[in-house]
């Protein structure tokens, strides 16, 4: 498996079979431009501008991919993918509505995007979802949860590998997003403020780790 990061919530996941883009954005919202982008499926955690942009995505022979947009199972291409109802703030969605984080299954390797999610779920909710190898976690707070509310659910979660995203970037639209804190914000609370982003990260089963690592990518 091999995951790219696109900015902000995006990312391209690669497998034999499929490739997956989760949350396409909006240039004009974020102030980054969205890459020509081509694959199978697509899944959306919730319908802001930020977030929902599938047709931004091509799929193969210039056909429309597959998009995901609501909790539930679903499966194509050998890629299972399961979609959690959750809620863009703490207030059960009172303030910014519904979130759905996807479980995404494929080479024998489960990711978690959690979209914007906006509070750290309870046990039982974590449970429900089962194991989780890779996690893709908000880290800029305001819109979602911020570097300490993650530090809990990665706990939670425990996952081999996180992968920060919906941070502070000097790319963003800072008027949109200037509330949100830099990914340095989270890392430091590991002890590795200072880590090194990379382009990609080729992953497989046999190669993950027990200690947990974090991964930042680079856009």
């Amino acid at each position: 498996m091999e995951i790219k990061y696109l900015g902000h919530a995006s990312f391209l996941i690669k497998t034999k079979n499929a490739k997956v883009v989760t949350d396409p954005f909006d240039p004009k919202t974020t102030g980054l431009k969205y890459p020509k982008t081509e694959a199978d499926m697509v899944t959306v955690s919730h319908g802001h501008d930020d977030h929902n942009q599938a047709h931004l995505v091509v799929a193969p022979e210039g056909k429309s991919p597959l998009v995901f947009d609501m909790p539930g199972e679903f499966e194509s291409r050998g890629v299972r993918i399961f979609g959690f109802r959750s809620f863009h703030d703490d207030k059960h969605g009172a303030e910014r509505g519904e979130n759905t984080l996807y479980k995404i299954e494929a080479e024998g390797i489960s990711v978690l995007h959690c979209g914007d999610l906006g509070f750290v779920p309870d046990d039982a909710f974590i449970d429900s979802i089962g194991d989780v190898d890779i996690l893709m976690v908000p880290t800029g707070g305001f819109y979602t949860i911020d570097p300490e509310a993650a530090t809990q659910l990665i706990k939670k979660v425990e996952p081999s590998i996180v992968i920060p995203m919906h941070y502070n970037h000097k790319d963003l639209d800072q008027k949109n997003f200037g509330q949100l804190v830099a990914v340095t914000e989270f890392t430091k609370k590991f002890g590795t403020e200072n880590v090194a982003p990379i382009p990609k990260l080729v992953v497989k089963k046999d190669e993950l780790e027990e200690e947990m690592k974090i991964v930042v990518l680079s856009i």
